[in-house]
């Protein structure tokens, strides 16, 4: 399958190949989100020696063999005998003061688990050659929270790294390249179930249908990804059973802090606590504070992966069923009815809002975005509060957005009720605008900013 997306990733290590300095980067990203194949697609074109190496769960010498085996066959030479990973990068930081090299140790934290003062080795040789070396040096993993305290102060490689590189899910709109013959519709409903990871993505059929591959991919007992899904927390988290409570809870709805502890039968607050900032680490979770709320009183948690929140809020919620059903039958029974109402809507909500970082990103919408998000409201006279979902704030003030994924053009009647909620609640802002997946049918359109759901497949 040919290499999709990425475009400013592939551009930001290009320039940095290109050039006759020494560079060191840190590259790192939760499991399956397609670093590695990020970097070897990023060596296309790029003329100088490249030892790319994936660590082993082995012992220093395993490893040190084997990249051996790697540096005989870059400089056509035969095995050195090398005993160190020291020794090893001695000898390649040697022989960058004379050619560009690049050097790529991936899944790093394996050997370091098994190299006593690895970081320090690192640190020293980068230090010593630096100057004078043209060395492109990258230290690629997926542990998240391991390769983020490399980067921390009390690390002998702080400060060592001249570019950091967070490879984090695609959007919506490269997430689409996978699937380039769906209509706009079924792409979103794509990018909600397997979001931006290009491991998932690359098993959609696009020639069948958005159940027929739901039903493949995930939400049958053989399905290609359910293993992923299943086995997603149990790679990362030892305390599974608290994990698991947790993701049920948010994936059910309860996303606010004190919903999510009496949803799930967490025994305690700390524990929640503790478990949700894991989560976080992982690059699963989000919290999300309102961009009115400058305290974060108002925070909720959200699943991003997902892949894990279509698996919670279905099937791990029915798994007596699923285990025993027919797949068309449960799909029919406990997924149709709620998919397109109530979990693809939501996901557009989402989707929304990348569409306007998109623009913000690429100098494609004026005045330039402060902030995308929610907006949260209290109202003492009817006794609620809530959240308008989609709000973007610029220089002339706060930006409204109703989000509308049904089957008819958003009317005039939709259009008032927005309006009278915002009078009522005296929020004074500078736009409203609409974003529709069929239209709109309104008297007077050009009151409002009006986005159609085909509009954010054509940026």
């Amino acid at each position: 399958m040919p290499f999709l997306g990425r475009k400013r990733e592939i551009e930001i290590l290009r320039d940095v190949y290109n050039n006759e300095k020494f560079e060191s980067i840190i590259l790192y990203g939760r499991r399956r989100i397609g670093k590695s194949e990020l970097i070897k697609y990023s060596f296309k074109d790029i003329n100088c020696k490249k030892i790319y190496f994936e660590c082993q769960k082995a012992t220093e010498a395993y490893n040190v063999s084997n990249l051996c085996d790697i540096i005989a066959s870059t400089f056509k030479i035969p095995k050195p005998a090398f005993q160190t990973l020291s020794q090893i990068l001695d000898f390649l930081f040697e022989k960058s003061l004379t050619e560009k090299i690049i050097f790529v140790i991936d899944e790093y934290p394996y050997i370091r688990d098994n190299s006593f003062y690895l970081d320090s080795i690192i640190q020293n040789v980068i230090d010593k050659y630096k100057m004078d070396s043209k060395m492109k040096f990258i230290l690629c993993g997926s542990y998240i929270d391991v390769m983020e305290k490399l980067l921390s102060n009390n690390s002998p490689l702080y400060g060592r790294f001249s570019l950091k590189m967070n490879v984090r899910q695609m959007n919506y709109l490269e997430s689409s390249l996978f699937y380039p013959n769906a209509s706009n519709e079924d792409k979103v409903a794509y990018y909600s179930v397997f979001g931006g990871v290009p491991f998932y993505n690359q098993f959609i059929d696009d020639t069948k249908t958005v159940k027929e591959n739901i039903i493949n991919l995930i939400a049958s007992p053989n399905a290609r990804l359910l293993a992923e899904a299943e086995g997603f927390l149990l790679e990362k988290m030892t305390k599974l059973t608290n994990a698991n409570e947790c993701f049920c809870s948010i994936a059910l709805g309860n996303r606010k802090y004190t919903d999510i502890l009496n949803a799930s039968h967490i025994s305690s607050s700390p524990m929640l606590s503790d478990i949700l900032k894991k989560l976080i680490k992982m690059d699963v979770i989000e919290k999300i504070c309102p961009i009115n709320d400058e305290n974060e009183k108002k925070a909720t948690y959200e699943i991003i992966e997902r892949l894990s929140l279509f698996y919670y809020r279905y099937i791990f919620a029915k798994n007596t069923f699923f285990k025993i059903m027919p797949p068309d039958l449960f799909y029919d029974e406990f997924i149709e009815p709620d998919f397109y109402s109530q979990y693809v809507p939501k996901e557009f909500e989402n989707i929304s809002k990348q569409y306007f970082q998109i623009l913000n990103s690429n100098h494609k919408i004026t005045p330039v975005l402060y902030a995308i998000g929610k907006y949260y409201y209290d109202d003492p006279k009817n006794r609620k509060n809530g959240e308008f979902d989609v709000v973007t704030l610029d220089k002339n003030g706060y930006n409204f957005y109703e989000v509308k994924f049904i089957n008819k053009p958003i009317d005039d009647s939709i259009v008032n009720e927005e309006e009278y909620q915002l009078e009522n609640l005296k929020i004074k802002y500078n736009k409203l605008g609409f974003i529709s997946k069929t239209g709109f049918n309104l008297k007077n359109p050009e009151k409002y900013s009006l986005i159609k759901l085909d509009d954010m497949y054509k940026i």
